[in-house]
């Protein structure tokens, strides 16, 4: 099977990360085409995975956009659609890995007489997306894919909920390679040392830095949390939202925590990271799709406290294999804090757990055998 797989970002997030682990079992008949230059473009090719960029125009729509703000799009999409037609037809499958793929990919798809694939890999819903942009996503899902791919049960049930057609719909969570993620003792002391946390209690937060990634619920909790409670912040503000970071400096002030937060910015070695800290936290304010950090931290043996909403709570169960928390409630993520503190041997038995059933679950080869098994029904 030759397949053409569609994304719109030039930039790695979760959604491209988890392209490139199944793009790798096709990458000697496949193309991954994008709508924008950059690092996910260098990173592809780094794993030897054919990628073009098919436009350097920015598709000027957002998850916000109105109706008017989406037809005005269309002008400018006409070139790209041509481009991906033309390619299109080399392949047997067109792959659309995001929402503005969908929308190039199902033009294609009915020009080239292609199937399509939609990898969903958002909750549909007004938290995250205009009634337009719903409405768009699920009419085209529904008229032109074959398949629609969704990488949790919570962002199944809210394509249904927003209208989708459920017998298109298969769940397959998103695959890790287990071997990235394990770290030398030795060289997890060497960065705890020269980021300057050696002898505190680290509780790491990964995410872009965004108000509904929650950083700001985290550094209320660290104010009720002993003076050896650290944190660092690992990611980027993107998207304007400088004006976030700007707040969460000032809270930190207010707070009297300039030496207990470390903002560390974008950083490539995240699972070395995870593997310096003592906790991960995931405090999103909304409901998560999937939520990459939180396996990720699982298959670094770090114990896992995650906000209690969308697809984290298909990940963790609570006193398992990690912690939940009510979304936005940093009282009690200052209270699981301290517990993960003072109570150790417990804490180590859960993070164990975790890992143990994180690298069976989410395998990346299972993942890729179960994605080519559906692959092969359409």
């Amino acid at each position: 099977m030759k397949i053409l797989f569609l994304d719109q970002s030039g930039k790695p997030g979760g959604a491209e990360l988890c392209l490139i682990d199944i793009a790798k079992p096709y990458r000697d008949r496949a193309l991954v085409g994008l709508f924008a230059d950059g690092a996910f473009k260098t990173l592809l090719e780094q794993h030897h995975i054919p990628v073009e960029v098919f436009t350097n125009q920015p598709i000027q729509v957002r998850k916000q956009s109105n109706l008017l703000q989406a037809f005005s799009s269309l002008g400018q999409l006409a070139p790209l659609v041509a481009k991906v037609v033309e390619k299109a037809r080399e392949y047997d499958v067109i792959y659309a890995n995001t929402q503005k793929a969908l929308v190039v990919g199902a033009i294609a798809s009915f020009i080239a007489r292609r199937p399509l694939v939609y990898h969903l890999h958002d909750i549909l819903s007004p938290e995250h997306f205009s009634q337009t942009n719903l409405r768009v996503a699920v009419n085209l899902a529904n008229r032109f894919a074959s398949l629609v791919i969704a990488n949790s049960q919570a962002s199944q049930t809210a394509f249904i909920q927003a209208g989708g057609r459920a017998e298109l719909t298969t769940v397959i969570y998103n695959g890790f390679d287990i071997n990235l993620y394990q770290t030398a003792a030795s060289d997890i002391s060497k960065l705890r040392q020269y980021l300057g946390i050696a002898n505190n209690f680290v509780v790491g937060h990964f995410s872009r830095i965004s108000p509904w990634k929650g950083q700001h619920i985290l550094i209320d909790a660290l104010a009720q949390c002993p003076p050896q409670v650290t944190s660092i912040l690992v990611g980027d503000a993107l998207f304007g939202e400088q004006a976030y970071v700007k707040e969460l400096h000032q809270q930190i002030t207010r707070l009297g925590l300039e030496t207990r937060v470390k903002f560390l910015g974008f950083r490539a070695d995240i699972p070395q990271l995870m593997a310096a800290c003592d906790l991960v936290a995931h405090t999103s304010t909304a409901p998560e799709p999937f939520g990459r950090v939180i396996v990720e931290a699982m298959l670094c043996g770090k114990p896992v406290v995650a906000a209690k909403a969308g697809g984290a709570m298909e990940l963790v169960e609570h006193g398992v294999n990690g912690f939940l928390t009510t979304p936005g409630e940093s009282q009690e993520l200052a209270d699981i804090i301290n517990t993960c503190l003072t109570e150790k041997h417990t804490t180590i038995t859960i993070a164990s757990n975790a890992k143990a059933i994180a690298s069976q679950r989410f395998n990346v080869q299972n993942i890729n055998q179960q994605i080519a098994q559906v692959l092969h029904t359409i």
